[in-house]
């Protein structure tokens, strides 16, 4: 259901004419309350976009609906629809550069992340602004795949990377896949270079002359792509959680998890009391992991808010995937890799399963736009041994099974091979450059995208400004203080962003068990 208001009191004119402003409002109306043609896209104000759950931070907002070209590149005139939502600035005297809000996945819609985005105070003198990317679950059409959720919650309760585990995953996305064609969806243009194109029709539709982007996890790889392709509308950049396309694939993976997993570690033996009672942590892993691998351990748990038992297998593999989403327990996993390691696995697997089984991982993420992705602008350009030898040079003494496969993209070869679209042009690869200004955050704990991404991208940003908060896991405007400053900061003044936080934090405490 829609979450927002209808705007009242403007009438929309058919569109045709070429930059063309259909305005009831006056000329310093707000943006987003106005319908406006410019070339073949069209904004028209009108409901909020659909969001799972109401999100209280979307009252009040302005909000419509931007019509774009499925596939700029043929000329079929299939045209589609992606939700806009525009959250007010707090001040009474917003600054005139709107900040965008670019979702993580791929495949997250960025209207149901406007509550993390509120909550951290990025519209305190700026409007901000967040649009269902192409495919997500409030755009027109959507390419969800609840089938391939559903696979994978059973296969919590199979082994991770078994090979007849591989051949009921790929089947998920070749299904996945032949429905979405079925309704005449182009998968090949559900990409980077046609979603950035669409944020720049909205900017020119919504009449901003310059904006900012802020972009999370997946969202940096968008930000990235789209300073390259369309920087003329950009004042500043901050990304959170850096996937560079430059770089990203598979061996990419195993490099940051070999960063965060270190990070976490390393904070561990530096605090006495978690030392002590959890010494050489890193080498107790990396036998858990080949121990499992070996023989997997099978258990049974229940998951909050549920009393119907759940299987859960662990080998080598779902313990790697479990850790690079466990950084954000990190208080946690000495103490569950302690209990594992003593013949007691539910508190791992229990995480390991609601991460698979909650609401939040059933019919929200777009497959299709997260194939879209993966399988035109990474597996094209990576060799098919490439999650292997980065598994090799990461982990050496892991088993070859754990090391085939990169943590976050089991099977992702053979899924792309079934999913079966173009290869975008090589240089979807190329290194971003430029002078614009640029906030590169990273997590210390970060084990889904390293820390090192920061300096990397910053080789050829010139004006970029490479940040690390230490101790936090991924995406850290979602958990720390210190980094949300840091962001105000940049935005108010994008060369000297202010960083003394830093100086005050502290590891976590690591839970202790007797």
């Amino acid at each position: 259901m829609a979450t927002g208001l209808l705007v009242t009191g403007l009438l929309a004119a058919p569109a045709g004419a070429q930059s063309r402003t259909d305005a009831t409002t006056g000329p310093g109306a707000p943006i987003g309350t106005v319908a406006r043609t410019v070339g073949d896209a069209r904004f028209e104000p009108g409901p909020c976009p659909k969001t799972p759950e109401p999100i209280e931070e979307l009252d009040g907002a302005r909000c419509g609906t931007l019509t774009v070209p499925e596939n700029r590149a043929e000329s079929t005139g299939k045209m589609i629809r992606l939700g806009v939502a525009i959250v007010p600035a707090e001040s009474d005297t917003p600054k005139p550069d709107p900040i965008v809000w670019l979702a993580g996945g791929p495949g997250d819609d960025a209207v149901g992340e406007a509550k993390m985005a509120i909550d951290g105070g990025l519209n305190r003198d700026r409007d901000v602004i967040f649009m269902s990317q192409r495919g997500t679950y409030s755009a027109d059409p959507t390419l969800l795949c609840p089938d391939i959720d559903e696979f994978n919650a059973r296969a919590v309760g199979l082994r991770n990377d078994a090979p007849s585990t591989e051949r009921l995953h790929v089947e998920a996305t070749k299904a996945c896949r032949d429905q979405l064609a079925a309704r005449g969806i182009d998968l090949g243009a559900y990409n980077d270079t046609e979603s950035a194109a669409d944020y720049e029709d909205l900017r020119s539709a919504l009449g901003v002359k310059q904006w900012n982007l802020y972009g999370i996890s997946y969202g940096t790889h968008l930000a990235l792509v789209y300073m390259r392709l369309h920087p003329e509308g950009l004042r500043a950049v901050g990304l959170d959680g850096i996937l560079p396309p430059s770089k990203s694939g598979s061996a990419a993976t195993w490099s940051s998890a070999r960063q965060g997993f270190d990070g976490l570690f390393k904070a561990c033996a530096e605090q006495p009391a978690c030392n002590k009672r959890y010494p050489n942590l890193s080498a107790t892993f990396d036998r858990l992991v080949r121990e499992l691998e070996a023989k997997p351990v099978t258990t049974t748990v229940t998951l909050p808010g549920s009393d119907k038992p759940v299987k859960v297998v662990l080998d080598g593999g779902a313990l790697v995937n479990w850790m690079t989403s466990a950084t954000h327990v990190a208080p946690q996993v000495p103490a569950a890799l302690d209990e594992l390691a003593h013949g007691k696995p539910q508190r791992i697997a229990q995480q390991w399963a609601g991460g698979k089984l909650s609401p939040q991982a059933m019919g929200r993420i777009a497959h299709g736009l997260v194939y879209g992705v993966f399988c035109s602008e990474w597996t094209p350009y990576e060799s098919k041994d490439a999650a292997l030898q980065g598994g090799q040079k990461e982990f050496p003494n892991y088993p070859r099974s754990v090391q085939a496969q990169a943590p976050q993209l089991t099977f992702l070869g053979p899924d792309c091979a079934a999913w079966d679209v173009p290869a975008a042009p090589p240089s979807i690869r190329d290194a971003t450059r430029g002078d614009i200004p640029t906030l590169a955050l990273s997590g210390g704990f970060d084990s889904q995208t390293g820390a090192d991404n920061g300096p990397y991208v910053a080789r050829t940003l010139p004006n970029a400004k490479v940040v690390t908060v230490p101790f936090e896991p991924h995406v850290v405007f979602a958990t720390s203080k210190c980094a949300q400053e840091i962001t105000a900061s940049f935005f108010d003044d994008p060369a000297a962003p202010k960083t003394a936080c830093l100086n005050s934090l502290k590891a976590p405490e690591f839970e202790i068990a007797p």
